[in-house]
């Protein structure tokens, strides 16, 4: 198929790790001549990057999938990805579907797409992701906006959580090698962008499969880049805090004291069911040391509630130790059986209701905690990378702080793309703390 000068949408489910790989995705198909439009825009190929982490995504998946056949009986549905490693039988059976691309093998796409030669029968391009070591070398060279850029670095993950089909979807660790991912980065700080935000699969895991580097030599490395003001991290293991990393990150100027710690539990207990390899006390002794080394770090977590076997008594002990470490930010999670897992066949499955009645605990927590933590910041003076402006405010302005505050500020001149010194003021119902623009500092 001659796929110059068609038009091609892509729709992104799932994690950071996703959107890097459609950004990905997009800078290929611009390259080789496809022209990047909405959804709604009667696209000549759909793209829908999946996800796999629950059955509610994949259903997800499907939704996209299904919608954009219906919409146009002729448009080329593709679905890349996590669902269509795991889930390539069922894609393969639907029926709306004509290429099914699995992990390790979006580098392809162009390759694919050109060799495809509609059938009525969908073609699928999956590997054997648990033999394959290589690193998908994916590269994004431009971004639509000059904000913020995701990295991926790091791709698979060895742990084997007993609720996660990941592993299944993204085989074992692989790392990419550091020359790639400089050159990526120092392109891309050329181009305009400040912020960047290193992200993996199990990201701390970087550099274990390739020898000398870990991943905090390599953060290292990308701060003494020309243009590089901000770097992010993705989900962190507890393991990756010790000491000496909280002392060499501290050491950077453009580390962003935002550390989101892959919790899922506050019970040792339900931990242990989870195959989770550390405890509530390493938890407890991990946010004492980054609260000693940085001033006012924005700590924030994943939490599963009704994990199968999870009683009353855990779902307290749980509770408690989220009100005591006193978190900026908890996403929680109702568990949700993930066919394929051990989590799975596990016995005592917790009802939904209970699953819902103790989310809506922990969610009025979150938004107490959230609360707490930006009105203490009110009065101080922070660093804002302005995003864009604020929809329905004239004049005003919205982006994040580097401990990720949701912060906005009003200004007669465009500041967006721009990071600017805000004085916090007040915090809004709508989200967002509003401040008063101090001074303006680089222009991204």
């Amino acid at each position: 198929m001659d796929i110059h000068g068609k038009k091609a949408a892509i729709v992104t489910l799932g994690c950071k790790v996703n959107q890097y790989e459609t950004d990905a995705m997009r800078s290929m198909l611009e390259n080789a001549g496809v022209i990047i439009t909405d959804a709604g825009d009667e696209p000549d190929i759909y793209i829908v990057n999946t996800c796999s982490v629950t059955n509610m995504a994949e259903r997800k998946s499907r939704q996209m999938l299904h919608r954009a056949k219906r919409k146009n009986p002729n448009v080329i549905v593709v679905a890349v990805g996590c669902y269509a490693q795991v889930g390539k039988e069922e894609l393969a059976a639907d029926g709306h579907i004509d290429l099914i691309i699995g992990n390790n093998k979006k580098k392809d796409l162009i390759k694919i797409l050109e060799d495809y030669e509609p059938e009525g029968v969908p073609e699928a391009e999956v590997l054997d992701i648990a033999s394959d070591r290589s690193f998908e070398n994916l590269c994004v060279d431009h971004l639509e906006t000059h904000t913020r850029a995701y990295i991926k670095v790091q791709d698979g993950c060895n742990q084997f959580c007993s609720y996660c089909i990941i592993p299944y979807a993204r085989g074992r660790v692989r790392s990419r090698q550091k020359e790639d991912v400089l050159k990526e980065i120092r392109n891309l700080a050329e181009k305009g962008c400040r912020e960047f935000v290193i992200t993996g699969i199990h990201v701390t895991s970087y550099g274990t499969d390739l020898g000398d580097i870990r991943l905090i030599d390599l953060l290292e490395e990308i701060s003494q880049i020309e243009g590089v003001e901000r770097i992010r991290l993705g989900s962190l293991e507890p393991g990756f805090i010790t000491e000496d990393v909280l002392g060499r990150l501290s050491r950077l100027k453009n580390f962003c004291p935002h550390f989101h710690l892959s919790l899922q539990s506050g019970c040792d207990t339900v931990l242990a069911r989870m195959n989770r390899k550390y405890t509530t006390e390493d938890i407890r002794e991990k946010c004492r040391m980054i609260r000693t080394f940085f001033d006012t770090p924005a700590l924030t977590t994943d939490i599963i509630v009704g994990f199968p076997g999870e009683t009353e008594e855990e779902f307290e002990t749980t509770r408690r130790f989220l009100e005591e470490i006193q978190l900026y930010e908890m996403h929680i999670f109702k568990y949700s059986v993930r066919k394929g897992t051990k989590a799975a066949v596990m016995d005592h499955q917790v009802p939904d209701q209970i699953k819902a009645e103790r989310s809506d605990i922990l969610l009025a927590m979150a938004a107490r905690n959230k609360k707490a933590f930006e009105e203490a910041q009110l009065g101080r003076e922070k660093e804002v990378l302005m995003e864009e402006e604020l929809r329905g405010r004239k004049n005003w302005y919205v982006g994040h702080t580097r401990e990720y505050i949701r912060t906005a500020a009003y200004s007669e001149t465009p500041v967006d793309h721009q990071i600017v010194k805000v004085q916090l003021k007040t915090v809004s119902e709508d989200g967002y703390v509003e401040g008063t623009l101090a001074a303006q500092k680089k222009k991204c």
